[in-house]
């Protein structure tokens, strides 16, 4: 009885984010894509996946700056090279922005 008790007690302190859609399945249900600029972008507009996006992308700011600062460039030149390599690494089927603004399954 007491295991069942610490299982549910550790169960109940999971954070709720744990419960949250992962980058991985945003992706491939064509909510959120990659854009040069090096930030994601909202593809589909839900709750879930425009807090998602929020969220990964102070962090890709954070690291971006920090980057930038150790090398001496701009964080917007930072940006765009992950940017580039973001959408290099995007897998077939999930979306992509185009330089010129529209959004494409890759």
């Amino acid at each position: 009885m007491k295991k069942r008790l610490w299982t549910l007690a550790a169960a109940l302190m999971l954070p709720l984010a744990a419960f949250a859609m992962t980058l991985d399945q945003a992706k491939s249900q064509g909510l959120l894509g990659e854009q040069p600029d090096g930030f994601l972008g909202v593809v589909k507009a839900t709750p879930d996946a425009v807090a998602l996006a929020q969220e990964i992308n102070q962090k890709r700011r954070d690291a971006y700056l920090s980057i930038a600062r150790k090398n001496g460039i701009s964080l917007e030149q930072v940006a765009a090279l992950a940017g580039q390599k973001a959408i290099e690494r995007t897998a077939k089927g999930e979306y992509i922005k185009t330089p010129e603004g529209q959004w494409v399954k890759k």
